[in-house]
């Protein structure tokens, strides 16, 4: 099965991008739990510090089912809720080829 990534766009509520920002080092200190979630990365939005973008890596469909279900993640994302402004934006990919990652299918 090939793996799967994903870009998520969180956009926060106005006034709140700096707690969501804030955030960031807890939600990926949470991704150690999860371990089919092979790269978990947030970026900022330089034009816009409302906005956060994260670019996540799995190992396969198995990884993504159980994303955000350990309580550490579970903890992370609902600290989220009141700091957005919009549902994120998901956008699924599939991966072809990458320097210092590898993204062939899983075994």
């Amino acid at each position: 099965m090939s793996k799967i990534s994903l870009i998520a766009k969180l956009t926060a509520a106005e006034g709140k991008g700096a707690e969501l920002r804030a955030l960031l080092g807890a939600l990926i200190e949470a991704a150690d739990e999860e371990p089919g979630l092979e790269v978990y990365s947030a970026h900022g939005d330089p034009e816009n510090e409302d906005v956060v973008y994260f670019f996540e890596l799995y190992q396969d469909q198995a990884a993504i089912d159980v994303h955000g279900k350990g309580e550490r993640m579970r903890e992370a994302m609902g600290a989220l809720g009141g700091l957005l402004g919009a549902r994120p934006e998901i956008t699924m990919l599939e991966p072809l080829v990458a320097k210092g990652l590898d993204v062939s299918p899983a075994s």
